[in-house]
């Protein structure tokens, strides 16, 4: 057998007419609305790239240049315009008082003119993409102190560039504020960090962040350009949280109305109105694209009934006093009608997902049937706003199915169905071996049917992983289907899996993704459900602990318990009465403590911090040795479409 090819190959025919058709869509043929609106009120013009103190590029706008010219068969058409809209990079006064850097990261920011200083909104993904964009402000503006920094909600790419504008020994003087909505803390720290591992890696498929920007690789996000590379992050903990609808706030001389939107775009996020300039922020709540009801990347689902009522809630709270609507990607609206036009249509998508996806289920379908079958009414399918540019309806819809009725679909024949190496196994042989199963794909394949080739090869590669025509067949297929994909993630999905079954996973070895920032600002609590989480259950369950805990920095005193496996805490608010006497204490400041509980070996770091003096450790040494020991630690860049 020859070797297989392992470079990206060119758009087959079925893909190139796939593509060929999705170039008829209307807004493809002479609407430049969109194109008006992104280039409105541009001042500056973004830099080709944010440099790393390291001196590697932490943001490279240079590299989509390949988007100035018309689509090639290799790329969706619809997603290749919103890609070269969301090229339309710079610095853009929106209102008098309101500007906003776009494209220089996958979230924009947005800064407002106050009595002493400048209000920053959502200080992107990076330190150095937040300085830069800045940087961009004070070019056109002139220096100003950064007075407040408002959280629109609790995503990554919102907070995380935080110490790229303000300093954080200036909050604590209470020179500069820091708003978010109620919850903030909590559930960024429970994207970031509990299950913050699995998140990253799939976020690599997502964003794209381990392919080459070109047509045979990434394009685009769909919600903007993608994300910064090899950036510093971190988090300021919010001074003020806001917790009700009608909440109002005078921020640096600036009125400032919140409209708090739990468990819509993020479980913690808030749009805001000012009144005294009729400008209205979205946060991410109505972006240009269908946004997820489930991302890719894994979250909680989310709600889509209450998202379009927060939605109709904005237009009878603010339409009527609001000339300008902007968010936290794309590009803003102006003028009554645009604002209440583009809110609607947005409202409509995801009622309309939600009550017929749950019209169809009340009809017995199952969640993939209802994917398969539900499409949007014509009026908003031909609406740019609602195409599936970062969700899909497809996957919506799915989203939906989970959040009522659960992953089950009622078939019993699929309650316990075979994890995939084991399923691969048996489906190879029912289908007469690998060979034979590789040459009715390949048939599949010339017929255009690369779902079906995706869905059957991936058998094959799970029961033999070694099989490398198989993989080369399921790499050709994934990348077919990244090609015609409208989805940016769809597409990066597609394309990342080709990658890996041509090249394998990359090699990495991360004891956290968690940011310093983000462990810093944990509650001891936090740190005891992560504490959770690592615990072999299995392993532990051979005996039971007793561990007194004493976070002296914080004033905090825990019993933490492991029986059966699994962990259980009480705070002590004095001394343990009608408690056992613990078989260890331990005694450290919150930072150490973290240290400890993140640490791949954690019983050579509590050796290295007691020697330190940073912990101390009264009782049975052994005994929290032999509960560090049942520790599991993850790797980053662990396989996904092979076992």
């Amino acid at each position: 057998m020859t070797d297989p090819d392992l470079t990206p190959k060119a758009a087959t025919a079925a893909t190139a007419a796939a593509n060929q058709e999705a170039a008829t869509l209307p807004f493809l043929t002479g609407d430049d609305a969109d194109r008006e609106r992104a280039t409105r009120g541009r001042v500056l013009a973004a830099p080709g790239q944010v440099l790393h103190g390291g001196g590697w590029p932490t943001w490279d706008l240079d590299a989509y240049h390949f988007l100035d010219g018309p689509p090639p068969p290799e790329v969706n058409p619809s997603l290749w315009r919103q890609a070269q809209l969301n090229n339309e990079a710079g610095l853009f006064e929106i209102a008098p008082g309101f500007h906003q850097v776009r494209g220089l990261d996958l979230a924009n920011m947005t800064t407002i003119e106050g009595d002493e200083g400048r209000i920053v909104i959502d200080p992107l993904t990076s330190v150095q993409t937040a300085r830069a964009a800045l940087a961009m402000v004070e070019e056109h503006l002139g220096a100003r102190p950064v007075t407040a920094v408002i959280y629109t909600h609790s995503h990554v790419d919102h907070f995380a560039g935080v110490r790229g504008v303000i300093d954080e020994a200036d909050v604590r003087a209470g020179k500069v504020r820091v708003i978010a909505p109620a919850g903030f803390l909590e559930a960024a720290v429970s994207e970031n960090v509990v299950a913050g591992n699995v998140m990253t890696r799939r976020g690599s498929y997502m964003y794209g962040a381990l392919l080459p920007k070109g047509p045979h690789g990434h394009v685009d996000a769909g919600l903007g350009k993608g994300i910064p590379v090899l950036g510093d992050q971190g988090l300021i903990a919010p001074t003020e949280e806001v917790t009700d609808t009608h909440t109002e706030l005078v921020v640096d001389g600036v009125r400032i109305v919140f409209q708090v939107t739990p468990n819509t775009e993020a479980p913690s996020e808030m749009n805001f109105h000012f009144p005294d300039h009729r400008v209205l922020c979205m946060a991410e709540n109505c972006t240009c694209t269908l946004h997820n009801l489930y991302t890719p990347r894994g979250a909680q689902v989310r709600d889509a009934l209450g998202w379009s009522k927060y939605q109709q809630e904005a237009i009878d709270l603010y339409a009527d006093d609001t000339d300008v609507c902007f968010a936290s990607h794309h590009w803003p609206r102006w003028g009554r009608d645009q604002i209440v036009g583009h809110l609607a249509a947005q409202r409509d998508t995801y009622r309309f997902i939600h009550d017929q996806t749950l019209r169809l289920a009340n009809h017995g379908l199952t969640s993939t049937e209802i994917a398969e079958e539900l499409r949007l009414p014509p009026a908003l399918e031909s609406t740019p706003a609602s195409r599936g540019y970062y969700g899909t309806v497809n996957h919506n819809a799915k989203a939906v199915y989970q959040r009522y009725l659960g992953w089950f679909d009622g078939n019993p024949a699929h309650l316990h169905p075979h994890p995939p190496t084991e399923a691969g196994k048996r489906y190879v042989e029912f289908m007469g071996g690998a060979d034979a199963v590789l040459e009715k794909a390949r048939a599949s394949f010339d017929d255009g049917d690369y779902r079906w080739v995706a869905e059957v090869v991936s058998h094959v590669v799970f029961a033999d992983p070694a099989n490398e025509a198989a993989r080369a067949l399921e790499a050709d297929a994934l990348e077919q289907l990244g090609y015609q994909a409208e989805s940016g993630p769809w597409r990066d999905f597609y394309l990342t899996g080709a990658q890996e079954l041509r090249h394998g996973h990359p090699q990495m070895t991360v004891s956290s993704t968690a940011a310093p920032d983000t462990v810093a600002a944990m509650t001891t609590e936090m740190l005891l459900d992560y504490l959770g989480v690592r615990i072999d259950g299995l392993a532990a369950a051979e005996r039971t602990w007793a561990i007194d805990l004493t976070a002296t920095d914080r004033d905090e005193r825990w019993r933490v318990g492991i029986e059966h496996g699994a962990l259980h805490a009480i705070r002590l608010e004095a001394d343990p009465e009608g408690l056992p006497p613990a078989d260890v204490a331990l005694t450290a400041d919150h930072a150490p403590l973290a240290r400890l509980l993140f640490a791949p070996d954690a019983v050579a770091e509590l050796a290295a911090l007691v020697e330190a003096g940073a912990v101390a450790v009264s009782g049975d040494r052994s005994a929290l040795d032999a509960f560090l020991a049942t520790l599991d630690g993850f790797t980053l860049m662990f396989p996904i479409v092979t076992p």
